[in-house]
């Protein structure tokens, strides 16, 4: 991966949140947030798509919007998954830059500022890594072997492809439309980074700090959604690797991006 020198930048930005049941961390998440942008940026706008929670998430979402205009709140009673609730909020998005994180606050949104620098023209996609994982000994151990065998299915040269602290030019989804993404929940950020990795954008990388779930439980380790994956994940080798069919998708894409 190459090295490149940070540049002072002051670009729009959206932030977009997913959040399932995390009344417990989604304020303090979503003012910080708001801090940051406004230390880095004049335009900026926080999206939060809530996404069918059981909890007060939403109560505490439309408490913030009252107060907070540069909020969008989008809720959505009947789930939409993990990377139903992303495709909404990048679609939603306005600004030049999209970054996204998850609403458990396992990752310091205060450390985009990390991020921006680094967004240089040459650069389309700044990806985190972690530095260390604070999680269970069994999901640092599970974590390690899905890193691994993703890189070797998939032909991955990021460090840390499963680290949801990105911050993404949102002219990239001109190329890797968002209706082509089919992943319904974990494995989105799998399907996105091969799609933009494929298409030839360029990424930088970055490492950000780790925390440990302060509040509520994983949507995603559970044995429900486990049993899930593997047949998500064998469907998206099938489709990126052997047909290869998005290579064909995004050149036309391309192709009549020149045309207009």
């Amino acid at each position: 991966m190459q090295i490149h020198e940070p540049t002072v930048l002051r670009p729009s930005i959206s932030a977009v949140f997913p959040a399932y049941n995390d009344g417990g961390t989604i304020g303090s998440l979503v003012v910080t947030t708001l801090h940051t942008l406004s230390e880095l940026t004049d335009d900026y706008e926080v999206i939060v798509v809530e996404n069918g929670s059981t909890d007060y998430t939403l109560e505490v979402l439309e408490d913030l919007a009252a107060t907070h205009p540069r909020l969008r709140v989008m809720p959505h009673r009947v789930a939409l998954g993990y990377g139903g609730a992303l495709r909404t909020g990048f679609a939603a998005a306005t600004k030049e830059l999209i970054f996204y994180t998850d609403g458990d606050a396992q990752y310091d949104p205060r450390e985009l500022k990390l991020l921006v620098p680094y967004m240089q023209p040459s650069i389309d996609i700044i990806n985190g890594y972690k530095i260390s994982r604070s999680d269970p000994l069994h999901r640092i151990v599970i974590g390690r072997i899905y890193h691994h065998l993703m890189k070797l299915a998939f032909g991955f040269k990021l460090r840390d492809v499963d680290c949801d602290f990105r911050l993404i030019r949102r002219s990239v989804f001109e190329v890797v439309e968002l209706e082509l993404l089919e992943s319904p929940d974990g494995t989105f950020p799998l399907e996105l980074v091969k799609k933009l990795q494929d298409a030839g954008f360029h990424f930088a990388e970055v490492p950000v700090h780790h925390f440990h779930r302060t509040y509520g439980t994983s949507q995603f380790f559970n044995w429900r959604r486990l049993r899930r994956i593997p047949p998500q994940l064998l469907k998206l080798w099938w489709n990126l690797v052997v047909r290869r069919k998005h290579l064909g998708q995004m050149q036309a894409r391309r192709t009549a991006r020149r045309v207009s």
